[in-house]
């Protein structure tokens, strides 16, 4: 009986290394992405990444210089509206524009990430615009009234070619934090078990190793995803702004797959010295059993 709950409990223990990466990844589907304030926190960051900015700018520049006419000046006006878009990224009034696009893409995310209706996401730079447009005619600018403020958008997800990604991100959004309950659930079982069969101590150094692989292997899918997540974009993409954009929105997966893989180790770490001393020493053997008290020995026994 004791051999079979030890078996169960190992079996419940390599489910819990297995659902581990998948339980975090629902969280993060859910409540992460699935949730809009969360969302634009975790974009929020990338109104200062160089990269974003050099993307950003460069769409709006290009944009605006094919919309107004300067003549012989286009080099100039084109460099004259890139330095001010860059100049303009320091200023508050650039980080409440970015949170406010970002908010008005999330829905379009979402959409992309769960339907086959979805179309490429992409981020609406018209309120940037409009911005650096009052920011030049404050500075008395003449260039700037010419600046047309209209759809200006920027491509930061393709759902044509999200393929099987899209429906593995819906069925971990569908599982939610039912998911992460039901590991939770098994590593008790697990453990319960193991003490039942006397085997508690290894049950707790089986599950230490366990959360350790889930976190290793949570932080080897993100890695791999990044990789297949780039090598898909359409050519006209901006892979350094794709890659910040990537590195965001899993932030905290790599900040959960670290910490799981530390309490996983920790957890070994300390149950290890209780299933040593639970251990028999090799070359030990048992006791010898006591001879046989025969009728001529009880007078000196008593």
């Amino acid at each position: 009986m004791r051999s079979f709950l030890s078996a169960v409990s190992a079996v419940l223990i390599v489910l819990v290394a297995i659902l581990t990466p998948l339980s975090a990844l629902a969280v993060w589907a859910d409540r992460e992405i699935g949730d809009t304030d969360r969302y634009v926190a975790a974009m929020a960051p990338l109104a200062s990444d160089p990269a974003v900015q050099n993307a950003v700018a460069v769409r709006i520049t290009n944009e605006v210089v094919q919309k107004i006419d300067v003549g012989p000046f286009h080099e100039g006006a084109r460099d004259l509206l890139y330095e001010a878009v860059i100049s303009f990224f320091g200023t508050d009034s650039y980080k409440t524009a970015w949170n406010t696009v970002n908010r008005a893409a999330h829905t379009a995310v979402e959409q992309a990430l769960t339907s086959d209706s979805g179309d490429a996401v992409s981020i609406d730079l018209a309120p940037v615009i409009e911005q650096v447009k009052q920011q030049l005619s404050a500075d008395v600018l003449q260039l700037a009234e010419q600046i047309p403020v209209g759809r200006t958008r920027i491509t930061i997800l393709d759902s044509d070619r999200l393929g099987v990604a899209r429906e593995i991100f819906d069925g971990l959004r569908i599982a939610g934090v039912w998911l992460p309950f039901a590991t939770l659930l098994l590593a008790a079982a697990a453990v319960l078990l193991a003490v039942r069969a006397r085997r508690a101590a290894r049950a707790l150094v089986g599950l230490g190793i366990a959360l350790a692989a889930g976190g290793a292997l949570l932080r080897i899918a993100v890695t791999l995803g990044r990789g297949l997540a780039l090598d898909d974009l359409p050519p006209d993409v901006d892979r350094p702004a794709a890659r910040a954009v990537y590195d965001a929105l899993t932030a905290t997966l790599h900040t959960t797959a670290w910490w799981v893989l530390g309490a996983g180790l920790a957890l070994a770490a300390v149950a290890w010295p209780a299933q040593r001393r639970g251990r028999p020493e090799r070359g030990s053997s048992a006791p010898a059993p006591r001879p046989d008290v025969t009728a001529e020995d009880r007078p000196f026994l008593r």
